[in-house]
Parts: structure tokens; sequence; C-alpha cells
């Protein structure tokens, strides 16, 4: 029985508590409680009311597999006894993660240095400020180093506990829980907090939106201006002025990064050889879309893929040109 426990404080965001928890608890051979200082109950940002497991001081003798200290604004006051009590307990567990500014807590109890991390996009910055020996990543959903685990925002803890079950029992396990849960299996800790479609903002005109999710599903088609354009029954200036001010990025711009993303989950996900990756995610060539890479990754393909992709990649489909 592998023992994982979440702190609670008043402040801490409730979906980083309640997304991990029922990842684990919808798998076998976990314990998973929930415990404050003094065993109170505690107010979350939102104002739901957590009436915890136990009382953490309870806790200091227990040897823990998991210690999953989630964030909130609460997270940032960082309350010096909560702090104390994780720099303690941190010893005594098998792994140690945060979701989102969790990692505040973590940093503050002096478990992150010379550690390689990453928090919600938002305050990446600050964490990196307060705390200049830590390396601070802004841009993947989650971090492992070590025994140690780093979520960015929210939901980003979900998929963290789901790679922390796929270690523990496998694919198939974590599989089914995805998908009671209704969620993507494992979107890779190497994904960027800031999809292409999230980056930039959603059209407010319905054919300039359509464009948009065109181009998310059909990376190697004619995706020039004078192409989505025709799409979107406008004239290739009237459509590039148009979707630049609905979106804030030039359709141009948008395309390419709609490109790098899918050839990122092609390399992290699929075995194709980086030729077809290429011209399946519409680059036309290995060189142009090592040039991508470069200018944008600082790395090539293959090294990407050797870096990020996992042992045992789960298959996705890339729309392809038929």
């Amino acid at each position: 029985m592998r023992n994982v426990l979440i702190p609670v404080f008043d402040g801490v965001q409730s979906l980083d508590v309640t997304g991990p928890l029922e990842v684990f608890a919808n798998a076998d051979g976990y314990r998973v409680r929930t415990a404050s200082l003094g065993g109170g109950e505690v107010r979350t940002t939102s104002g739901l009311r957590i009436v915890p497991d136990t009382d953490l001081r309870a806790e200091e003798s227990s040897a823990l597999g998991l210690l999953l200290v989630p964030g909130g604004s609460g997270a940032r006051r960082r309350d010096e006894e909560l702090v104390a009590w994780i720099r303690e307990a941190a010893p005594r567990a098998a792994r140690v993660a945060s979701v989102c500014t969790g990692a505040f807590l973590l940093a503050e109890a002096g478990l992150l240095s010379g550690r390689r991390v990453t928090t919600h996009w938002s305050k990446c910055t600050e964490l990196a400020d307060q705390y200049p020996d830590v390396t601070v990543d802004p841009d993947p959903i989650f971090i492992r180093d070590g025994n140690l685990a780093t979520s960015a925002g929210v939901t980003a803890g979900i998929d963290l506990a789901l790679a922390l079950v796929e270690d523990d029992l496998g694919r198939g396990t974590a599989l089914e829980i995805a998908r009671q849960l209704v969620v993507f299996l494992r979107r890779p800790g190497s994904q960027s907090q800031f999809s292409t479609q999230l980056s930039a903002q959603v059209a407010t005109r319905q054919p300039l939106r359509d464009v948009q999710q065109w181009v998310a599903e059909h990376p190697a088609e004619d995706l020039s201006v004078e192409a989505l354009a025709a799409r979107a029954s406008l004239s290739p200036r009237q459509f590039a002025r148009a979707f630049a001010a609905e979106t804030g990025i030039p359709p141009g711009r948008y395309v390419d990064k709609s490109r790098l993303e899918a050839a990122r989950r092609c390399l992290e996900d699929t075995a194709d050889g980086v030729e077809e990756t290429a011209r399946s995610c519409g680059f036309g060539t290995p060189e142009a879309m090592r040039r991508a890479f470069i200018r944008e990754l600082g790395v090539g393909p293959a090294e990407y893929r050797r870096r990020f992709r996992p042992k045992d990649p789960v298959p996705v489909e890339v729309s392809r040109s038929r």
C-alpha cells in the first residue's frame, strides 16, 4: 500500500487537491489522506470547505510514499509551521511533489535548491526571483527531477498524478483511470503550458474560429494565407488583418506554431521517423522541421525525441494529407 499525504490549508486551490486525489483514489494500492495543522477544516480559494482526514502534527513519525503539496493563495503565504513540517517530513517520503504554487512551499522549505522545477506560468518569474538557486522552467506542464516532481497550474496536477500511477502500476492502469475521469491519458511533462490554441485568443467570428480549428486538425494541408482566406470567405488581405486582430497573432505565425506543436506530439508519442513526421505535420522536409525546432526550442527533432519521448509512448492520431 502506497501512502499518499496531501497537506491542506486555508487558501488551498481545491482542484490541486481533488484532481490528483481522484487519480490515486481510482487506483488500487494507494492510501490517500488529507491533513491540516490541527486537523480542522480549511477553506479553499473558491470557498469550498475541506474536512481533512487527520492532523499533520500526528504524522510526524509516519513513513510516506508520496508527499503531495498543493498550491493556492495560501501556499504563497508560506505559513512558518507548515513549511517547517514539510521540511521535516520530506526526508521520510519516497517521493515529493507539488501542484501549481505548492512549489513556493517546497522552495521555502529548502527542497528545491539546485533543482529544475515548474509552477503556474503566471508565478514562474516570482518563484525564480525569490529563490535564485532554483531553476524555474515556465514551459512544461510538469517536471520530474529525481524523486522530486513539480507541476504547472491546477489541472496539470492530474497529468502528473497519472504519470506517477503509470510509473507504479503500468500504462494500462493509468489509461483505465484516465477513461474513468474522462481526461487525456498523458500530456507529456514536456508539453507546453501554452498550446497554440491557448496562447492565441479565440477569434470572435465563427469563420475565423473554424479556421483555427482546421489548422490544428490538418497541419499537413495547404495552410497558406490564400487557402485559409478562402475557407473564411474573405480576401487574403481582409483575412490576414482580421485574423491578427482577433487572435493576437498573424496567421502565418499561428500556422508555424501549430505545426511545431503537432510535430512535438508526434516525436513524443509515436514511432514515426523524422522524415515522416516532417511530412505529416506540414514541414515538407526534415531540414525545414529541423530549422523550426532549432529556432523555437534550441534543439533538433532527433535530440528532442531523445530527451522527451517516454519509453512506452501512447499512440496518438495525427491528421495526414491524403
